[in-house]
């Protein structure tokens, strides 16, 4: 008996891509929830053979179908995505092309830091795209130190291979030559690790640790372009770019409690006056809570 088409595709995700086990149950999730609507709307067995013939309108009523679960716009353009996926996995490498379908916009409005889940489907949007699994690993890599440890780009691009073996924090040299110490999340480190295992130019300690396609330095414009076309299909506003997951960094570290000065030395600032400007964002999310929440509001 063949095994489902949507178990297949988790296992290539993990064994192939080298996803998370988060993007792994999503993305599984999704292509059952798929099958399952697509079995009702035809009336009759979803094959791979079939698959091979969705059209733009069905991918309308199936997202119609979820947005009906009360699925927000990021979640749905990430169903979206994960729906390209599963259908290129299906179709194999003579596959039918996947119907074109641009994912709901994210109603614009007063700049905002990014969502955490916003963060990470930004960071697995870009991996996802890449078109071969080192690469994936190290985009996903390059934006989860962004996000998660509060790099600029270009900290990030001026790493070498001398950071590794990886520790529990990590020596980052920014603007002007300064160093500073900045923690590492277990996430980070295991994907930054990752990247390691899967680079195929090797990582020499007085070369820089973030390579190009053909083993050249990586340039911080690739990254901005991938940032840019993931944040088109899951429909974020064009405030999301690499630079805007080190402010949500900073503005979720001190929504939890960071002292600022203790914010100052993980983002390198030189004087505090810089990294004040994070009081008044968070005092804006603030401010929306307040006028969501409170009934006098």
């Amino acid at each position: 008996m063949e095994r489902p088409l949507p178990l297949l595709f988790a296992e290539h995700l993990a064994r192939d891509r080298r996803r998370s086990a988060h993007t792994v149950r999503a993305y599984e999730a999704t292509a059952v929830r798929l099958v399952a609507f697509l079995g009702r709307h035809w009336g009759e067995a979803v094959t791979r053979a079939a698959l091979g013939r969705v059209s733009t309108a069905d991918l309308r009523a199936y997202l119609a179908h979820r947005r009906g679960d009360g699925l927000a716009n990021v979640s749905a353009a990430r169903e979206l995505s994960a729906v390209r996926a599963f259908l290129k996995f299906a179709g194999g490498e003579d596959g039918a092309e996947i119907p074109h379908l641009r994912g709901p916009r994210v109603k614009k409005g007063v700049p905002r830091p990014i969502a955490p889940d916003e963060a990470v489907a930004l960071a697995e949007e870009v991996a996802d795209d890449a078109r071969e699994p080192w690469i994936a690993a190290r985009d996903l890599a390059v934006l989860l130190l962004l996000y998660g440890a509060g790099l600029r780009i270009g900290e990030a691009m001026g790493l070498t291979g001398a950071v590794l073996p990886l520790g529990e924090t990590l020596r980052v040299t920014g603007k002007r030559g300064k160093t500073r110490i900045v923690p590492l999340l277990p996430q980070v480190r295991e994907a930054v690790e990752d990247y390691v295992r899967r680079c195929p130019y090797g990582t020499a300690p007085g070369e820089q640790l973030f390579r190009g396609a053909r083993g050249g330095p990586l340039s911080p414009a690739i990254i901005r372009r991938s940032v840019r076309a993931a944040r088109t299909r899951l429909g974020l506003p064009p405030r999301t770019t690499p630079h805007a997951l080190r402010h949500s960094f900073a503005t979720h570290l001190l929504g939890r409690g960071a002292d600022l000065r203790a914010l100052q030395e993980l983002l390198g600032h030189a004087s505090l006056s810089s990294t004040q400007i994070y009081t008044a964002v968070d005092a804006a999310h603030l401010l929306d809570v307040y006028r969501n929440a409170h009934p006098r509001a």
